[in-house]
């Protein structure tokens, strides 16, 4: 305890304390913590390492599943290496300019992870309301180029962030009732006005989130309005199903975090751990859900993860190909 002390009044150090109130369950809590994060890699390295392989994959869209599955693999990284070191080591220590490179990566990774459902959304878009046009609007080389915009838009956005933090006394107390550096709990410990960055990171969190659901929703309108357009039911469905995975990774995505970030910022009754609870969920749940889904939706994508699977247990069926 006199050591922890000690540490918290380091001017060049945080306390990650972990999840506050809970640390005689933090053995037990990194049961799930590893498993969901063992799954993740599992599931978005499968994917990687599919389409990487298979020439047939190398399409727009699967270039998408891996831009997506690339920022569920850095998300859940940022923060759950640290996390479970807490939990089994008690290594509770980070430097201020580690924590804030780690919440720099942590914020700009997940606007990168919005802007490729936004891609996604278009993506879909183009493939049922331009079916004919899709092969020449959506190559390779552009969905690299949209990527790359919603990278540079992460960076400039997310990057003032911590350069506004550095620019503030902290007091002697610099425990961290986290298991990462969440950007209000780290500004929580400022002594000095923090009202600019309090807006800053508010504002940021809206626009990204306002914007990005507007363009996803804009371009759903537009699909159901050329769905209905359609005579037949069987194609109503059809066009539908080409949705669906999309759809579901928007709401395992978006909900959580906009449910995290209003319950922290409105919700004072709810209890601490619930909240440190909450947003160590959102890093966790989606990367894990989002590979299944697309594996599960995605007929082309699972039949190649069969093929490789059936390889693996079948190591001189090397030349079978799947009807």
């Amino acid at each position: 305890m006199v050591a922890s002390n000690l540490t918290a009044s380091d001017p060049s150090t945080f306390i990650l304390n972990g999840i506050s109130g809970l640390e005689a369950a933090h053995l037990w809590i990194s049961i799930p913590f590893s498993t969901f994060y063992i799954i993740s890699l599992l599931g978005n390295f499968t994917i990687l390492f599919v389409v990487s392989k298979e020439q047939t994959l190398h399409q727009p869209m699967f270039l998408l599943l891996c831009m997506l599955a690339i920022t569920d693999i850095s998300i859940s990284t940022c923060v759950v290496p640290k996390a479970l070191c807490i939990f089994w080591f008690h290594s509770k220590h980070i430097t201020v300019d580690g924590c804030l490179t780690q919440m720099f990566f942590l914020h700009a990774v997940t606007s990168m992870h919005s802007a490729v459902l936004v891609i996604m959304a278009f993506d879909r878009y183009v493939a049922i309301c331009n079916p004919l046009r899709y092969a020449t609007i959506l190559t390779n080389a552009r969905i690299a180029k949209l990527g790359l915009v919603g990278l540079i838009r992460a960076v400039l956005l997310i990057l003032p962030e911590p350069l506004l933090l550095r620019t503030l006394p902290f007091c002697t107390n610099r425990v961290i009732s986290h298991t990462y550096c969440e950007h209000m709990a780290v500004v929580k410990l400022s002594c000095g006005d923090s009202t600019l960055n309090q807006m800053y990171s508010l504002v940021i969190a809206l626009a990204i989130i306002v914007v990005d659901l507007t363009l996803i929703g804009l371009s759903y309108v537009l699909i159901i309005r050329a769905i209905l357009r359609i005579s037949s039911k069987k194609a109503h469905l059809k066009a539908l199903n080409t949705c669906s995975a999309h759809i579901c990774v928007i709401l395992v995505s978006y909900a959580p975090f906009i449910f995290s970030v209003l319950t922290h910022r409105f919700g004072q009754g709810i209890a601490a751990h619930i909240h440190i609870l909450l947003a160590n969920l959102y890093v966790l749940l989606p990367q894990m859900f989002n590979p299944i889904i697309y594996g599960m939706k995605t007929k082309e994508l699972r039949e190649k993860v069969g093929k490789y699977i059936f390889r693996m247990r079948s190591p001189g069926a090397t030349d079978f190909k799947p009807a």
